[in-house]
């Protein structure tokens, strides 16, 4: 009998999950940010490909304080001089409330320069 209660919650509960697999992935948006030559270069884009076209790009130092703010290209690429040696947070906002964030630490920031 318990097998049963068990298997009348379980199926449900997995239904449920792998209908809202899909949402999930839907609403990702991908972000890599690298430093190179004292520039830190940073790539946005959707899980089908497409490059995130005009999304908001945001950077924070450690303590949480905006560093700047910027936009992405066509090819959702955005890049800028280091703006603080320090571990960065970079979030991307995309369209329909698509976000990300990539994190670049301190060492990382310092091997760039």
């Amino acid at each position: 009998m318990k097998q049963l209660q068990l298997k009348g919650t379980l199926i449900p509960a997995m239904l449920l999950v792998l209908l809202f697999a899909g949402n999930a992935l839907a609403h990702k948006v991908n972000l890599f940010a690298y430093v190179e030559n004292g520039k830190i270069f940073t790539e946005s884009y959707f899980p089908d490909g497409r490059p995130v076209e005009g999304g908001k790009v945001l950077v924070y130092d450690s303590n949480g304080k905006q560093l700047l703010a910027g936009t992405t290209n066509k090819e959702g690429f955005f890049n800028f001089a280091i703006p603080k040696v320090d571990d960065l947070k970079i979030v991307i906002e995309a369209t329909m409330g698509h976000r990300n964030s990539f994190r670049l630490k301190k060492t990382e920031v310092e091997a760039g320069q």
